[in-house]
């Protein structure tokens, strides 16, 4: 064989030198959505584990709702969060693809957990690689895989705060986007094109739930005044750099107000009532008290509440996830000091936001036990992505060139945190609620009545929709009234319904139901208890006698 025959057969054999990157790229997203969906199973695994409550089935028939043309949710009230425009839209995503071989039920609310959490452990490790490319095991892909393992595998006992119903972790998404976008293209043209595409991600995001004022929307404008009042005090700084930082904070203070006022334009076209509950401080001597559950709660979002850790399985595996939130502490501290770095806005912004939200949970009147940590569960992908993004580098160099005993102690942690997953996989699917409730209704032919809260919507969405279950209330005079709360006010009109039934007992009933029905109603024409629950049957239809008026919840 000549020498250009071996040359071309050699050159035949190792590819082209476009062809070997793209093949390298391929492998590499093969990879990924391998990943992506054993963590995704995984997810769904564990939120399956919970049973879904009344506030997600109220979200579940929400968004069946607006699947079937009610798009301004049109005689339904709300909770004092909407989801209008985060978890709703995705849920009736969810609904229009598998509704049909699956059918209504509280699968929905498991199935969006899942998804949100997948992404938000995507999104946290694209945000902690920052700009860093090349291939192989460089700095990128080092802070990229730092902040995925600290959001790796959710504590089990923090599965009805990240992976169940809608409650303020979904809405973590889109500002982690938002994020993305400052990080990734801060030299983009036209230069008003970032601040405005931000702005309208944190307007649309705020008309699901104000909480982006505290993740997102006060952090961004803190940072960005004190960075300018740094800059103006070393009068150094480029212009550029001078004028975008505060476009960002301007188009987020515009987002803030365009949210406020969409869902009240949003109401007064016949849509949706929000409850505007507001958020309050805690006395000041509750705060101590608060500080130890915001303590608590922020262990229990990265997988590391040793208080509370149950079995002792569990507690082996929380206390492998401290590695996880002493990554995230020492993540925060350096990068406090890079507060006035110029391109270090993001870091900033993230640990601002951090601080922010970990002191007003503090203070806040939510710290009554460690679920409460719900309205704080943005610091676990802020955390993880902050985490990654300081001490990606530290960690590689460290296993670079750092003691042999380093390696198998990571490897040992890591094992732990696959174990933990692995964990919260295997955990048995949990019957939905209110279950032996919807087998009695459906098999004696009931299809409309009420119940206390937590087992009106639940028990409905149980049954696939053949039993609806309305909310009612007892007011001060021990009468019954709707309760307006994830309600369809429709589900009250006698000439559309038929309801002749009260649950006034269950595991958790509506207190002194039964009395509070016979006021109202007159005394039932009979009476059935089974399994624990109590049903009380009129021949009339009650909707009729049901006190109106608008009820706070």
């Amino acid at each position: 064989m000549s020498v250009s025959g071996r040359e071309r057969e050699a050159s035949a054999g190792l590819g082209t030198p476009t062809t070997a990157p793209a093949r390298r790229r391929a492998e590499r997203a093969v990879l990924v959505a391998l990943a992506v969906a054993v963590l995704f199973f995984c997810y769904l695994r564990q939120s399956s584990s919970v049973p879904v409550s009344s506030d997600g089935s109220g979200n579940v028939l929400q968004a069946w709702d607006m699947l079937h043309g009610n798009l301004l949710l049109r005689h339904w009230y709300s909770s004092d969060v909407s989801f209008y425009t985060t978890e709703l839209p995705q849920y009736a995503l969810i609904e229009a693809l598998l509704a049909h071989w699956l059918g209504l039920g509280a699968w929905v609310v498991h199935v969006g957990a899942a998804m949100t959490y997948t992404l938000l452990v995507l999104l946290a490790a694209l945000l902690a690689k920052g700009r860093s490319q090349g291939a192989g095991v460089g700095p990128g892909l080092a802070r990229a895989l730092v902040a995925a393992g600290i959001m790796m595998a959710p504590q089990l006992s923090a599965t009805s705060i990240v992976l169940l119903s809608p409650d303020h972790t979904g809405t973590a998404v889109p500002v982690l986007v938002a994020w993305l976008l400052i990080d990734r293209y801060p030299q983009a043209r036209p230069r008003w094109l970032i601040p405005a595409a931000v702005g309208a991600i944190l307007a649309w995001t705020m008309v699901a739930d104000s909480v982006v004022l505290i993740t997102c929307i006060a952090p961004l404008v803190l940072v960005v005044v004190l960075r300018a009042f740094a800059d103006v005090v070393r009068g150094g700084g480029e212009r550029a750099s001078r004028w975008y930082e505060p476009s960002l904070a301007g188009a987020a203070v515009i987002a803030a107000g365009l949210g406020t006022l969409a869902p009240r334009a949003i109401r007064a076209l016949g849509g949706f009532h929000v409850w505007r509950i507001g958020t309050r401080s805690a006395p000041v001597g509750n705060w101590p008290h608060g500080a130890w559950f915001m303590v608590k709660g922020f262990l229990e979002l990265f997988g590391a509440n040793v208080f509370d850790a149950r079995p002792a399985i569990a507690l082996v595996f929380a206390v492998f996830h401290l590695a996880g939130a002493v990554l995230v502490l020492w993540g925060l501290g350096l990068a406090l000091r890079r507060l006035f770095r110029p391109d270090e806005l993001v870091v900033a912004v993230l640990a601002a936001a951090i601080l922010i939200n970990l002191g007003a949970y503090a203070i806040s009147t939510h710290t009554h036990n460690v679920l409460g940590a719900r309205e704080m569960a943005e610091v676990l992908p802020f955390g993880a992505a902050l985490a990654g993004r300081m001490l990606g580098e530290r960690a590689l160099a460290a296993l670079r060139a750092g003691p042999r005993a380093l390696k198998p102690a990571l490897a040992v942690v890591v094992a732990g945190y696959l174990g933990a997953l692995g964990y919260g996989a295997a955990q048995a699917p949990a019957p939905p609620a209110n279950e032996p409730l919807v087998a009695w209704l459906t098999g004696h032919g009931f299809r409309d009545g009420l119940a206390g809260y937590w087992e009106a919507n639940s028990t409905t969405v149980a049954s696939g929709g053949r039993v609806l279950v309305s909310a009612v209330t007892r007011t001060d005079n021990g009468e019954l009234t709707p309760y307006q709360w994830e309600t369809d006010e429709q589900d009250f009109d006698s000439s559309l319904h038929y309801a002749n039934f009260l649950v006034a007992g269950g595991p958790v009933p509506l207190h002194d139901a039964q009395v509070s029905a016979v006021t109202t109603f007159g005394p039932p024409q009979r009476v059935y208890r089974f399994d624990g629950y109590t049903v009380l049957v009129w021949d009339t239809n009650l909707l009729d006698k049901l006190v109106r008026f608008r009820t706070h919840p």
